[in-house]
């Protein structure tokens, strides 16, 4: 894909996130793979004032190619980017009930099967670090290990895609996973899915997966 289109994806992609709820203002962040290195939205620019000119190039050694000022996030698109060659797209998000169990400082456990859509039994919670840090990215980077999305402590989170496509579907299902998670605390103490009703749920999810391949 050309990096004209990618530039137009990437900044339709964050009108997204800020039109269903996932961001507000200038909050959160976004990336996608280009070339040998990536697409990343600029700092403390407003999405409603951002172009798709607006987006910042770097590589993955951190340098920006050209001019612009990429998000004070950039190091864990850059890390996340290097680490996992299948992820094409990072997004991060300040979303209200991943934010609210960010700031308890919980995983999202196997509350609901369809946890296992983030790649395992539970979305993790990374430990608190300065926003911006290298810290943070090293927390996010464990905590994505196996996953597709990872909460980050008294932050928000961050999910991840083969393309901008699957990362926005991710982030949508994990602040839905959220909100369910934080309704059943408020009754009560939510019954959770065992390990195996959970790799019975991923192995499902990879039939499926192959059977739209073979089809």
């Amino acid at each position: 894909m050309s990096e004209s289109q990618l530039r137009r994806d990437l900044l339709e992609t964050s009108r997204q996130m800020l039109a269903c709820g996932l961001n507000r203002g200038t909050s959160g962040n976004a990336s996608v793979r280009c070339d040998e290195g990536f697409l990343v939205t600029p700092s403390a620019l407003p999405v409603s004032a951002m172009t798709a000119a607006s987006l910042v190039k770097m590589t993955l050694a951190g340098e920006v190619v050209g001019t612009g000022k990429p998000s004070s996030e950039w190091r864990f698109h850059r890390d996340i980017l290097a680490a996992r060659p299948e992820v094409g797209a990072v997004l991060h998000a300040h979303s209200t009930f991943a934010t609210t169990l960010a700031c308890l400082r919980r995983d999202v456990p196997a509350v609901h099967y369809m946890v296992a859509m983030a790649g395992g039994s539970s979305v993790r919670c990374a430990p608190y670090a300065l926003f911006g840090s290298q810290e943070l990215s090293d927390h996010a980077l464990y905590a994505l290990q196996g996953r597709k999305a990872c909460l980050l402590a008294n932050h928000g989170m961050i999910a991840l895609g083969a393309n901008l496509d699957e990362a926005l579907a991710v982030a949508q299902e994990v602040e839905f996973l959220s909100e369910i998670y934080w309704r059943t605390l408020q009754a009560g103490e939510p019954q959770l899915l065992t390990a195996q009703h959970m790799a019975d749920v991923q192995q499902r999810f990879k039939d499926y997966k192959k059977q739209d391949f073979e089809e």
